[in-house]
Protein backbone atom coordinates (compact mmCIF):
# COMPACT_ATOMS: atom_id res chain seq x y z
CA UNK A 1 0.00 0.00 0.00
CA UNK A 2 1.37 3.41 -1.03
CA UNK A 3 2.51 5.86 1.63
CA UNK A 4 0.20 8.84 2.15
CA UNK A 5 0.97 12.50 2.70
CA UNK A 6 -0.18 12.18 6.32
CA UNK A 7 2.16 9.25 6.97
CA UNK A 8 5.08 11.14 5.50
CA UNK A 9 4.46 14.16 7.71
CA UNK A 10 3.90 11.99 10.80
CA UNK A 11 7.15 10.06 10.35
CA UNK A 12 9.00 13.25 9.48
CA UNK A 13 7.76 14.67 12.80
CA UNK A 14 9.06 11.62 14.65
CA UNK A 15 12.53 12.11 13.19
CA UNK A 16 12.51 15.90 13.57
CA UNK A 17 11.54 15.69 17.24
CA UNK A 18 14.03 12.97 18.14
CA UNK A 19 17.32 13.86 19.79
CA UNK A 20 20.30 13.46 17.43
CA UNK A 21 21.68 10.58 19.49
CA UNK A 22 18.30 8.78 19.35
CA UNK A 23 17.63 9.14 15.63
CA UNK A 24 19.06 5.73 14.78
CA UNK A 25 16.31 4.14 16.88
CA UNK A 26 13.69 5.35 14.38
CA UNK A 27 14.83 3.40 11.36
CA UNK A 28 11.24 2.43 10.54
CA UNK A 29 10.18 6.07 10.29
CA UNK A 30 12.96 6.78 7.80
CA UNK A 31 12.01 3.68 5.80
CA UNK A 32 8.47 5.04 5.47
CA UNK A 33 9.89 8.25 4.04
CA UNK A 34 11.97 6.22 1.55
CA UNK A 35 8.78 4.43 0.47
CA UNK A 36 7.32 7.83 -0.38
CA UNK A 37 9.03 7.62 -3.78
CA UNK A 38 6.44 5.02 -4.75
CA UNK A 39 3.53 7.39 -4.10
CA UNK A 40 1.91 10.11 -6.18
CA UNK A 41 3.39 13.45 -7.26
CA UNK A 42 2.80 15.15 -3.89
CA UNK A 43 4.29 12.26 -1.93
CA UNK A 44 7.32 12.18 -4.24
CA UNK A 45 7.99 15.91 -3.82
CA UNK A 46 7.89 15.54 -0.04
CA UNK A 47 10.12 12.46 -0.14
CA UNK A 48 12.65 14.38 -2.29
CA UNK A 49 12.98 16.92 0.53
CA UNK A 50 12.75 14.58 3.55
CA UNK A 51 15.14 11.79 2.39
CA UNK A 52 18.33 13.93 2.30
CA UNK A 53 17.49 15.71 5.59
CA UNK A 54 18.04 12.56 7.68
CA UNK A 55 20.35 10.70 5.28
CA UNK A 56 23.46 10.95 7.44
CA UNK A 57 21.70 9.46 10.48
CA UNK A 58 21.05 6.08 8.82
CA UNK A 59 24.30 4.83 7.22
CA UNK A 60 22.89 1.31 6.95
CA UNK A 61 20.19 2.70 4.63
CA UNK A 62 22.57 4.88 2.60
CA UNK A 63 22.35 2.84 -0.61
CA UNK A 64 18.57 2.61 -0.37
CA UNK A 65 18.30 6.36 0.23
CA UNK A 66 20.55 7.29 -2.73
CA UNK A 67 18.68 4.87 -4.99
CA UNK A 68 15.35 6.32 -3.87
CA UNK A 69 16.54 9.86 -4.64
CA UNK A 70 17.90 8.67 -7.97
CA UNK A 71 14.48 7.25 -8.85
CA UNK A 72 13.06 10.72 -8.23
CA UNK A 73 15.76 12.29 -10.43
CA UNK A 74 14.47 10.11 -13.27
CA UNK A 75 10.76 10.75 -12.67
CA UNK A 76 8.52 11.70 -15.58
CA UNK A 77 7.42 14.87 -13.76
CA UNK A 78 10.05 17.54 -14.39
CA UNK A 79 9.19 19.44 -11.20
CA UNK A 80 9.89 16.29 -9.14
CA UNK A 81 13.18 15.78 -11.00
CA UNK A 82 14.27 19.35 -10.33
CA UNK A 83 13.47 19.04 -6.62
CA UNK A 84 15.36 15.74 -6.35
CA UNK A 85 18.37 17.13 -8.24
CA UNK A 86 18.44 20.23 -6.06
CA UNK A 87 18.78 18.04 -2.97
CA UNK A 88 21.39 15.62 -4.38
CA UNK A 89 24.43 17.55 -3.02
CA UNK A 90 23.19 16.78 0.52
CA UNK A 91 24.09 13.13 -0.13
CA UNK A 92 27.65 14.11 -1.08
CA UNK A 93 29.69 13.10 1.94
CA UNK A 94 32.74 10.84 2.17
CA UNK A 95 32.77 8.09 -0.43
CA UNK A 96 29.34 9.08 -1.67
CA UNK A 97 30.69 12.21 -3.39
CA UNK A 98 32.06 10.20 -6.33
CA UNK A 99 28.75 8.44 -6.77
CA UNK A 100 26.75 11.66 -6.56
CA UNK A 101 29.09 13.32 -9.07
CA UNK A 102 28.67 10.34 -11.38
CA UNK A 103 24.87 10.59 -11.11
CA UNK A 104 24.85 14.34 -11.71
CA UNK A 105 27.14 13.95 -14.70
CA UNK A 106 24.72 11.49 -16.27
CA UNK A 107 21.89 13.94 -15.63
CA UNK A 108 23.66 16.53 -17.82
CA UNK A 109 22.01 14.80 -20.79
CA UNK A 110 18.64 16.41 -19.96
CA UNK A 111 17.08 18.63 -22.62
CA UNK A 112 15.15 20.73 -20.09
CA UNK A 113 17.05 24.02 -19.68
CA UNK A 114 15.95 24.65 -16.07
CA UNK A 115 16.83 21.10 -15.09
CA UNK A 116 20.19 21.36 -16.88
CA UNK A 117 20.94 24.54 -14.96
CA UNK A 118 20.00 22.77 -11.72
CA UNK A 119 22.43 19.93 -12.49
CA UNK A 120 25.22 22.45 -13.20
CA UNK A 121 24.57 24.24 -9.92
CA UNK A 122 24.58 20.95 -8.00
CA UNK A 123 27.87 19.87 -9.58
CA UNK A 124 29.54 23.17 -8.75
CA UNK A 125 28.35 22.92 -5.14
CA UNK A 126 29.88 19.46 -4.61
CA UNK A 127 33.07 20.65 -6.34
CA UNK A 128 33.51 22.98 -3.41
CA UNK A 129 33.11 20.07 -0.97
CA UNK A 130 35.68 17.77 -2.62
CA UNK A 131 36.97 18.75 -6.04
CA UNK A 132 39.02 15.63 -6.68
CA UNK A 133 36.20 13.25 -5.80
CA UNK A 134 33.82 15.24 -8.01
CA UNK A 135 36.31 15.02 -10.86
CA UNK A 136 36.51 11.25 -10.42
CA UNK A 137 32.79 11.03 -11.07
CA UNK A 138 32.97 13.38 -14.06
CA UNK A 139 35.94 11.69 -15.71
CA UNK A 140 34.40 8.26 -15.14
CA UNK A 141 31.51 9.29 -17.38
CA UNK A 142 33.77 11.09 -19.88
CA UNK A 143 35.81 7.94 -20.36
CA UNK A 144 33.03 5.37 -20.22
CA UNK A 145 29.67 7.13 -20.56
CA UNK A 146 27.34 7.77 -23.47
CA UNK A 147 28.47 10.23 -26.14
CA UNK A 148 25.97 12.94 -25.13
CA UNK A 149 27.06 12.67 -21.48
CA UNK A 150 30.73 12.73 -22.45
CA UNK A 151 30.24 15.78 -24.66
CA UNK A 152 28.37 17.77 -22.01
CA UNK A 153 30.71 16.76 -19.21
CA UNK A 154 33.70 18.04 -21.19
CA UNK A 155 31.88 21.29 -21.92
CA UNK A 156 31.00 21.63 -18.24
CA UNK A 157 34.66 21.32 -17.24
CA UNK A 158 35.81 23.72 -19.95
CA UNK A 159 33.42 26.39 -18.64
CA UNK A 160 33.33 25.83 -14.88
CA UNK A 161 36.87 24.81 -13.86
CA UNK A 162 38.34 28.23 -14.54
CA UNK A 163 35.69 29.86 -12.34
CA UNK A 164 36.51 27.82 -9.24
CA UNK A 165 38.51 29.51 -6.43
CA UNK A 166 42.17 28.70 -5.76
CA UNK A 167 41.43 26.89 -2.52
CA UNK A 168 39.29 24.47 -4.57
CA UNK A 169 41.66 24.10 -7.54
CA UNK A 170 44.73 23.06 -5.57
CA UNK A 171 47.90 21.68 -7.15
CA UNK A 172 46.76 18.14 -6.35
CA UNK A 173 43.44 18.77 -8.10
CA UNK A 174 45.13 20.35 -11.14
CA UNK A 175 47.55 17.42 -11.41
CA UNK A 176 44.58 15.05 -11.37
CA UNK A 177 42.84 17.05 -14.13
CA UNK A 178 46.02 16.91 -16.23
CA UNK A 179 46.47 13.15 -15.74
CA UNK A 180 42.85 12.29 -16.54
CA UNK A 181 42.67 14.67 -19.50
CA UNK A 182 45.66 12.93 -21.08
CA UNK A 183 43.70 9.68 -20.90
CA UNK A 184 40.74 11.30 -22.63
CA UNK A 185 43.03 12.76 -25.33
CA UNK A 186 43.89 9.24 -26.46
CA UNK A 187 40.55 9.21 -28.29
CA UNK A 188 38.90 12.52 -29.14
CA UNK A 189 36.91 14.34 -31.79
CA UNK A 190 38.09 17.70 -33.08
CA UNK A 191 35.64 19.65 -30.95
CA UNK A 192 36.56 17.66 -27.84
CA UNK A 193 40.26 18.29 -28.47
CA UNK A 194 39.73 22.05 -28.56
CA UNK A 195 37.69 21.98 -25.31
CA UNK A 196 40.18 19.73 -23.50
CA UNK A 197 43.06 22.00 -24.48
CA UNK A 198 41.04 24.94 -23.17
CA UNK A 199 40.70 23.12 -19.86
CA UNK A 200 44.44 22.45 -19.62
CA UNK A 201 45.46 25.95 -20.69
CA UNK A 202 43.37 27.40 -17.86
CA UNK A 203 45.25 25.42 -15.18
CA UNK A 204 47.53 27.75 -13.24
CA UNK A 205 50.15 25.07 -12.79
CA UNK A 206 50.59 24.94 -16.57
CA UNK A 207 51.10 28.68 -17.04
CA UNK A 208 54.85 28.32 -16.51
CA UNK A 209 57.38 27.73 -19.29
CA UNK A 210 57.65 24.08 -18.28
CA UNK A 211 53.88 23.77 -18.17
CA UNK A 212 53.39 25.29 -21.62
CA UNK A 213 56.09 23.01 -22.99
CA UNK A 214 54.17 20.02 -21.64
CA UNK A 215 51.05 21.24 -23.42
CA UNK A 216 52.99 21.63 -26.67
CA UNK A 217 54.18 18.03 -26.31
CA UNK A 218 50.57 16.90 -25.96
CA UNK A 219 49.60 18.79 -29.10
CA UNK A 220 52.58 17.37 -31.02
CA UNK A 221 51.37 13.85 -30.28
CA UNK A 222 47.86 14.72 -31.44
CA UNK A 223 49.19 16.32 -34.64
CA UNK A 224 51.07 13.17 -35.78
CA UNK A 225 54.12 15.19 -36.78
CA UNK A 226 56.06 11.96 -37.26
CA UNK A 227 53.80 10.98 -40.16
CA UNK A 228 53.64 12.29 -43.71
CA UNK A 229 50.65 14.49 -44.55
CA UNK A 230 47.94 13.22 -46.86
CA UNK A 231 46.81 16.49 -48.51
CA UNK A 232 43.76 14.84 -50.09
CA UNK A 233 42.25 13.77 -46.75
CA UNK A 234 40.23 16.62 -45.18
CA UNK A 235 40.27 14.91 -41.76
CA UNK A 236 44.06 14.75 -41.76
CA UNK A 237 44.35 18.37 -42.86
CA UNK A 238 41.80 19.46 -40.26
CA UNK A 239 43.65 17.60 -37.51
CA UNK A 240 46.84 19.46 -38.36
CA UNK A 241 45.06 22.83 -38.47
CA UNK A 242 43.30 22.21 -35.16
CA UNK A 243 46.49 21.13 -33.43
CA UNK A 244 48.47 24.06 -34.83
CA UNK A 245 45.82 26.53 -33.68
CA UNK A 246 45.91 25.06 -30.18
CA UNK A 247 49.71 25.13 -30.05
CA UNK A 248 50.09 28.68 -31.37
CA UNK A 249 49.15 30.55 -28.15
CA UNK A 250 51.64 28.40 -26.24
CA UNK A 251 54.68 29.45 -28.25
CA UNK A 252 57.04 32.11 -26.91
CA UNK A 253 60.73 32.96 -26.90
CA UNK A 254 61.22 30.03 -24.50
CA UNK A 255 58.67 27.57 -25.92
CA UNK A 256 59.60 27.09 -29.54
CA UNK A 257 57.57 26.26 -32.62
CA UNK A 258 60.45 24.63 -34.49
CA UNK A 259 58.87 21.19 -34.94
CA UNK A 260 55.67 22.64 -36.35
CA UNK A 261 57.53 25.04 -38.65
CA UNK A 262 59.75 22.23 -39.96
CA UNK A 263 56.70 20.01 -40.53
CA UNK A 264 54.95 22.76 -42.48
CA UNK A 265 58.05 23.29 -44.62
CA UNK A 266 58.59 19.54 -45.16
CA UNK A 267 55.05 18.33 -45.70
CA UNK A 268 52.58 21.19 -46.09
CA UNK A 269 54.22 23.73 -48.39
CA UNK A 270 55.15 21.11 -51.05
CA UNK A 271 51.45 20.14 -51.16
CA UNK A 272 50.00 23.62 -50.73
CA UNK A 273 48.03 23.68 -53.96
CA UNK A 274 46.55 20.20 -53.40
CA UNK A 275 45.41 20.61 -49.79
CA UNK A 276 41.77 19.62 -49.27
CA UNK A 277 39.96 22.15 -47.13
CA UNK A 278 37.95 20.66 -44.24
CA UNK A 279 35.52 23.60 -44.45
CA UNK A 280 34.07 24.69 -47.79
CA UNK A 281 34.35 28.44 -47.20
CA UNK A 282 37.92 28.32 -45.88
CA UNK A 283 40.83 29.48 -48.08
CA UNK A 284 43.05 26.62 -47.00
CA UNK A 285 46.24 27.99 -48.57
CA UNK A 286 45.78 31.35 -46.89
CA UNK A 287 45.04 29.69 -43.54
CA UNK A 288 48.12 27.48 -43.70
CA UNK A 289 50.42 30.34 -44.68
CA UNK A 290 49.10 32.56 -41.90
CA UNK A 291 49.65 29.85 -39.31
CA UNK A 292 53.19 29.31 -40.58
CA UNK A 293 53.92 33.04 -40.45
CA UNK A 294 52.71 33.34 -36.86
CA UNK A 295 54.70 30.28 -35.77
CA UNK A 296 57.89 31.43 -37.48
CA UNK A 297 58.11 34.28 -34.97
CA UNK A 298 58.92 31.77 -32.21
CA UNK A 299 61.05 29.33 -34.14
CA UNK A 300 64.11 28.19 -32.15
CA UNK A 301 67.06 26.12 -33.32
CA UNK A 302 66.30 23.65 -36.09
CA UNK A 303 68.38 21.05 -37.87
CA UNK A 304 67.15 21.82 -41.38
CA UNK A 305 67.05 25.59 -41.45
CA UNK A 306 68.68 25.69 -44.91
CA UNK A 307 66.18 23.18 -46.36
CA UNK A 308 63.29 25.08 -44.79
CA UNK A 309 64.51 28.38 -46.20
CA UNK A 310 64.90 26.78 -49.61
CA UNK A 311 61.28 25.57 -49.54
CA UNK A 312 60.07 29.05 -48.56
CA UNK A 313 62.24 30.52 -51.32
CA UNK A 314 60.70 28.16 -53.90
CA UNK A 315 57.17 29.06 -52.75
CA UNK A 316 57.98 32.76 -52.95
CA UNK A 317 59.03 32.26 -56.59
CA UNK A 318 55.63 30.70 -57.30
CA UNK A 319 53.74 33.70 -55.97
CA UNK A 320 56.11 36.45 -57.14
CA UNK A 321 55.89 36.51 -60.96
CA UNK A 322 58.36 37.82 -63.47
CA UNK A 323 57.43 41.08 -65.22
CA UNK A 324 55.50 40.48 -68.50
CA UNK A 325 58.34 41.59 -70.74
CA UNK A 326 60.60 38.92 -69.20
CA UNK A 327 58.19 36.17 -70.24
CA UNK A 328 57.70 36.82 -73.94
CA UNK A 329 60.59 35.29 -75.78
CA UNK A 330 58.63 34.10 -78.91
CA UNK A 331 57.08 37.44 -79.77
CA UNK A 332 53.77 36.58 -78.14
CA UNK A 333 51.71 39.46 -76.85
CA UNK A 334 52.15 39.04 -73.12
CA UNK A 335 52.07 42.72 -72.22
CA UNK A 336 48.27 42.73 -72.14
CA UNK A 337 48.19 40.06 -69.44
CA UNK A 338 49.40 41.48 -66.14
CA UNK A 339 50.48 38.74 -63.71
CA UNK A 340 48.32 38.27 -60.64
CA UNK A 341 49.92 39.59 -57.47
CA UNK A 342 48.85 37.48 -54.49
CA UNK A 343 49.60 40.01 -51.77
CA UNK A 344 48.05 38.05 -48.90
CA UNK A 345 50.07 34.93 -49.64
CA UNK A 346 53.29 36.81 -50.27
CA UNK A 347 53.07 38.69 -46.97
CA UNK A 348 52.95 35.35 -45.09
CA UNK A 349 55.73 33.73 -47.08
CA UNK A 350 58.02 36.76 -46.94
CA UNK A 351 57.48 37.13 -43.19
CA UNK A 352 58.30 33.43 -42.61
CA UNK A 353 61.34 33.65 -44.88
CA UNK A 354 62.48 36.81 -43.09
CA UNK A 355 62.16 35.17 -39.66
CA UNK A 356 64.05 32.01 -40.64
CA UNK A 357 66.56 34.08 -42.60
CA UNK A 358 67.78 35.57 -39.31
CA UNK A 359 69.11 32.10 -38.47
CA UNK A 360 71.05 31.83 -41.72
CA UNK A 361 71.61 35.41 -42.92
CA UNK A 362 73.97 34.38 -45.74
CA UNK A 363 71.42 32.03 -47.32
CA UNK A 364 70.70 34.16 -50.39
CA UNK A 365 74.40 34.83 -50.96
CA UNK A 366 75.96 31.42 -50.21
CA UNK A 367 73.16 28.94 -50.92
CA UNK A 368 71.46 30.42 -54.00
CA UNK A 369 73.44 30.63 -57.24
CA UNK A 370 73.94 33.99 -58.92
CA UNK A 371 71.47 33.31 -61.76
CA UNK A 372 68.63 32.35 -59.42
CA UNK A 373 69.39 35.25 -57.11
CA UNK A 374 69.22 37.64 -60.07
CA UNK A 375 65.88 36.11 -61.08
CA UNK A 376 64.61 36.48 -57.51
CA UNK A 377 65.58 40.14 -57.36
CA UNK A 378 63.85 40.83 -60.68
CA UNK A 379 60.68 39.33 -59.20
CA UNK A 380 61.08 41.32 -56.00
CA UNK A 381 61.60 44.52 -57.98
CA UNK A 382 58.54 43.93 -60.15
CA UNK A 383 56.44 43.11 -57.10
CA UNK A 384 57.72 46.22 -55.33
CA UNK A 385 56.70 48.41 -58.28
CA UNK A 386 53.19 46.95 -58.14
CA UNK A 387 53.14 47.58 -54.41
CA UNK A 388 53.90 51.26 -54.81
CA UNK A 389 50.95 51.68 -57.17
CA UNK A 390 48.54 49.99 -54.77
CA UNK A 391 49.91 51.78 -51.72
CA UNK A 392 49.33 55.14 -53.39
CA UNK A 393 45.80 54.12 -54.42
CA UNK A 394 45.01 52.93 -50.91
CA UNK A 395 46.33 56.05 -49.22
CA UNK A 396 44.33 58.28 -51.54
CA UNK A 397 41.19 56.18 -50.95
CA UNK A 398 41.60 56.35 -47.16
CA UNK A 399 42.83 59.93 -46.92
CA UNK A 400 40.79 62.01 -44.48
CA UNK A 401 38.64 59.08 -43.36
CA UNK A 402 38.28 58.55 -39.61
CA UNK A 403 35.91 56.96 -37.10
CA UNK A 404 32.76 55.43 -38.60
CA UNK A 405 33.95 56.09 -42.15
CA UNK A 406 36.73 53.53 -41.63
CA UNK A 407 34.26 50.94 -40.32
CA UNK A 408 32.49 50.27 -43.60
CA UNK A 409 33.23 46.86 -45.12
CA UNK A 410 34.93 48.45 -48.11
CA UNK A 411 37.24 50.63 -46.03
CA UNK A 412 38.04 47.83 -43.60
CA UNK A 413 39.32 45.82 -46.56
CA UNK A 414 41.36 48.80 -47.74
CA UNK A 415 42.91 49.28 -44.29
CA UNK A 416 43.97 45.63 -44.19
CA UNK A 417 45.26 45.88 -47.76
CA UNK A 418 47.38 48.88 -46.78
CA UNK A 419 48.86 46.93 -43.86
CA UNK A 420 49.68 44.01 -46.14
CA UNK A 421 51.32 46.12 -48.84
CA UNK A 422 53.31 48.17 -46.32
CA UNK A 423 54.56 44.99 -44.65
CA UNK A 424 55.67 43.46 -47.94
CA UNK A 425 57.34 46.72 -48.95
CA UNK A 426 59.39 46.83 -45.72
CA UNK A 427 60.45 43.17 -46.04
CA UNK A 428 61.44 43.54 -49.70
CA UNK A 429 63.59 46.56 -48.84
CA UNK A 430 65.43 44.41 -46.28
CA UNK A 431 66.16 41.75 -48.89
CA UNK A 432 67.51 44.36 -51.33
CA UNK A 433 70.25 45.33 -48.89
CA UNK A 434 73.71 44.09 -49.79
CA UNK A 435 74.08 41.73 -48.02
CA UNK A 436 70.37 41.04 -47.35
CA UNK A 437 69.22 42.33 -43.99
CA UNK A 438 66.76 40.75 -41.56
CA UNK A 439 66.52 43.56 -39.04
CA UNK A 440 63.16 45.17 -39.81
CA UNK A 441 60.17 44.36 -37.62
CA UNK A 442 56.62 44.27 -38.93
CA UNK A 443 53.29 43.32 -37.39
CA UNK A 444 51.38 40.80 -39.48
CA UNK A 445 48.39 42.50 -41.08
CA UNK A 446 45.76 40.46 -39.25
CA UNK A 447 47.33 40.95 -35.83
CA UNK A 448 46.38 43.97 -33.68
CA UNK A 449 49.47 46.10 -33.15
CA UNK A 450 49.24 46.19 -29.36
CA UNK A 451 48.89 42.42 -29.15
CA UNK A 452 51.77 41.84 -31.51
CA UNK A 453 53.98 44.03 -29.37
CA UNK A 454 52.97 42.02 -26.33
CA UNK A 455 53.90 38.83 -28.15
CA UNK A 456 57.42 40.11 -28.69
CA UNK A 457 57.94 40.15 -24.93
CA UNK A 458 55.59 37.31 -24.13
CA UNK A 459 55.39 36.11 -20.50
CA UNK A 460 56.96 37.99 -17.58
CA UNK A 461 60.33 36.86 -16.33
CA UNK A 462 58.95 35.66 -13.02
CA UNK A 463 56.74 33.20 -14.83
CA UNK A 464 59.63 31.92 -16.91
CA UNK A 465 61.25 30.73 -13.68
CA UNK A 466 58.30 28.55 -12.67
CA UNK A 467 58.00 24.82 -13.02
CA UNK A 468 55.14 22.54 -13.92
CA UNK A 469 54.13 18.93 -13.64
CA UNK A 470 56.19 16.36 -15.49
CA UNK A 471 54.34 14.82 -18.38
CA UNK A 472 54.72 11.16 -19.15
CA UNK A 473 54.67 10.24 -22.82
CA UNK A 474 51.29 8.99 -23.97
CA UNK A 475 51.34 5.28 -24.51
CA UNK A 476 49.85 5.06 -27.98
CA UNK A 477 50.75 7.45 -30.84
CA UNK A 478 47.67 6.69 -32.97
CA UNK A 479 44.29 7.69 -31.64
CA UNK A 480 42.01 4.61 -31.50
CA UNK A 481 38.51 5.30 -32.72
CA UNK A 482 35.89 5.34 -30.02
CA UNK A 483 32.94 3.21 -31.10
CA UNK A 484 31.59 4.86 -34.26
CA UNK A 485 32.92 8.31 -33.38
CA UNK A 486 34.67 9.81 -36.37
CA UNK A 487 37.84 11.63 -35.42
CA UNK A 488 38.29 15.18 -36.71
CA UNK A 489 35.34 15.00 -39.11
CA UNK A 490 34.20 18.51 -40.04
CA UNK A 491 30.70 18.20 -41.55
CA UNK A 492 28.82 21.41 -42.31
CA UNK A 493 31.64 23.66 -41.18
CA UNK A 494 31.62 22.12 -37.72
CA UNK A 495 35.01 23.49 -36.81
CA UNK A 496 34.84 26.81 -38.61
CA UNK A 497 34.07 28.66 -35.37
CA UNK A 498 37.60 28.06 -34.11
CA UNK A 499 39.09 29.50 -37.25
CA UNK A 500 38.16 32.97 -36.06
CA UNK A 501 41.24 33.01 -33.84
CA UNK A 502 43.41 33.22 -36.93
CA UNK A 503 41.44 35.60 -39.19
CA UNK A 504 40.17 39.04 -38.50
CA UNK A 505 36.68 38.13 -39.60
CA UNK A 506 36.59 40.97 -42.12
CA UNK A 507 37.47 39.00 -45.24
CA UNK A 508 41.15 39.75 -45.44
CA UNK A 509 41.55 36.56 -47.45
CA UNK A 510 39.76 38.40 -50.27
CA UNK A 511 42.18 39.66 -52.89
CA UNK A 512 40.75 43.19 -52.78
CA UNK A 513 38.80 43.38 -56.06
CA UNK A 514 37.76 46.95 -55.15
CA UNK A 515 41.28 48.11 -55.92
CA UNK A 516 41.81 45.90 -58.91
CA UNK A 517 44.05 43.58 -56.93
CA UNK A 518 43.37 40.07 -58.30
Amino acid sequence: MAVTIEELYRNYGILADAKPEDLSQHKYAYQVILDGVKGGPKEKRLAAQFIPKFFSSFPELADAAINAQLDLCEDEDVSIRRQAIKELPRFAAGENIVRVADILTQLLQTDDSAEFSQVNTALVSIFKMDAKATLRGLFSQILQGEDIVRERAIKFLSIKLKTLPEDTMTKEVEDYVFTETKKVLEDVTGEEFVLLMRILMALKGLQTVNGRQQLVELVVEQAFLEQALNPADPDTVDRLLQCTRQALPLFSKNVHSSRFVSYFCDHVLPNLSTLTSPVAELDIQQEVLKLLAEMSLFCGDMEKVEANLLMLFEKLLEFMPLPPEAEGENGENTMSEEPKLQFSYVECLLFSFHQLGKKLPDFLIDKINAERLKDFKIRLQYFARGLQVYIRQLRVALQGKTGDALKTDENKIKVVALKITNNINILIKDLFHNPPSYKSTVTLSWRPVQKAEAVAQKRPSGEEMGTGSTMKKLLSPPLPRRNARQIYNPPSGKYSATIGNFTNGEGEGLLYPILGIP
